[in-house]
């Protein structure tokens, strides 16, 4: 990519090395990252910022058309038994059908925040929903919904609960007000979650940290848990890797979702949407508001408050790991998770048809992610997805207990 304006000679602020990396290095919101830069530039020159943003643009374009033709693999059956075959077709064609394709489109789980969210979901058809409300005591409402949803059309779908992922002492109330709506199984985030449910029906989501497959097996088999979603510190290479090590039937991928950015005690909606102090006072802004936090690229990421008045930050645009689903198809995995933050219905139930066709062969994993303008990443690492070194991660085999 090439400037279309000449160097002029800089009389203050020449473009370093240091410059360069600054301007060329904005790439927020794109696949790539950079990673190394050589400067050739002779004496004390500059180029207007307009211009580098332009060429930065071009590179960026330029890049993406060359994933879009870059070489397809084809994945071949490991040695265990319960592992399906699953073919990659030519660039920008979806992936076969297979029996593993369409029992992943069926067990498509989603992750709601809100009434019109739920609906969506159980519109689309979708069996599994995990119900995470601000409010508790809106979660047996929620549960009942599903529960109705399958009197008038067979079985019921299965309603499960993830609490507030953090816990502090004196906060047993909320635990016994989740565990009130009576689901039929717990999201689990912590140890004192897994005291609180002991007995029923409990899978572990990604804050158990599950990064390797003895984590996993210790969470399934000591603790008890039906399955556990793979951390979010995993690349696709270290994923594909545990999930020959782990029964991936017990392992649960999220495909879709706004990743977290940072959660916080300060409640923003109550210092500025408000006279109080805490919640005996500050009449619950959060409840009527929705607040979006603006960073200095114009970007805007949503704010949620949980039932402790603590604040979560989301990344304002979602990213999805569609990808990464061929491979971990052909590897044994069935479970894939699409979580929504603050989209309306229509998003939702769009959304959810494109991941139902995705795991089905009907879409390939670019048109989706184009479609939706969704940002192409699974997890917060992309690590090397061309280079298939996951056998030096994790051992083939487990020692037994």
């Amino acid at each position: 990519m090439e400037s279309a304006l000449p160097m002029a000679r800089a009389e203050r602020q020449p473009l370093t090395t240091e410059r360069l990396r600054e301007q060329l290095g904005r790439l927020g919101g794109t696949p790539f990252h950079l990673a190394d830069l050589a400067n050739h530039l002779e004496g004390d020159v500059i180029l207007p910022v307009s211009e580098i943003n332009r060429v930065r643009r071009g590179i960026v374009e330029a890049l993406g058309k060359a994933m879009a033709s870059a070489t397809r693999w084809t994945l071949l059956e490991p040695a265990e038994p319960h592992v399906v075959h699953v073919e990659c077709d030519a660039p920008g064609q979806p992936m076969q059908k297979t029996a593993a394709s369409e029992d992943a489109a069926s067990g498509l789980i989603a992750l709601v925040r809100s009434m019109p969210q739920l609906e969506s979901a159980l519109a689309c058809g979708v069996r599994t929903v995990y119900l995470e409300f601000e409010d508790p005591k809106r979660l047996r409402d929620a549960v009942r919904v599903v529960r109705e949803r399958g009197s008038c059309s067979g079985p019921s779908p299965e309603a499960w609960v993830a609490p507030p992922r953090i816990f502090k002492p004196g906060e047993d109330w909320i635990l016994r007000i989740v565990a009130s709506a009576t689901p039929d199984g717990f999201l689990v985030r912590n140890a004192d979650h897994l005291r609180a449910f002991k007995g029923e029906r409990l899978r572990g989501d990604f804050s158990l940290n599950v990064a390797n497959p003895l984590a996993a097996e210790h969470w399934t088999r000591d603790a008890g848990l039906e399955r556990v979603t793979a951390s979010y510190d995993l690349n696709v290479a270290q994923l594909e890797s545990m999930a020959r090590a782990f029964d991936p039937r017990r392992l649960e991928v999220t495909l879709h979702q706004h990743m977290p950015m940072f959660h916080m005690e300060h409640c923003v909606f109550c210092a500025f949407l408000s006279k109080g102090t805490d919640y005996t006072n500050c009449g619950r802004p959060c409840d009527r508001h929705e607040v979006r936090l603006r960073d200095r690229v114009g970007q805007e990421h949503p704010l949620k408050a949980d039932a402790g008045c603590r604040n979560t930050v989301f990344n304002g645009r979602a990213q999805t790991g569609a990808e990464a689903a061929p491979r971990l198809l052909a590897l044994g995995v069935r479970h894939f998770r699409v979580e929504f933050v603050d989209e309306d219905a229509d998003t939702v139930g769009k959304t959810l048809a494109r991941y139902r066709a995705l795991l089905r062969g009907e879409l390939p994993a670019e048109g989706l992610w184009r479609e939706l303008k969704l940002l192409s990443q699974l997890g917060v690492t992309r690590g090397q997805l061309d280079r298939d070194d996951s056998r030096k991660v994790f051992p083939r085999s487990l020692p037994s207990a």
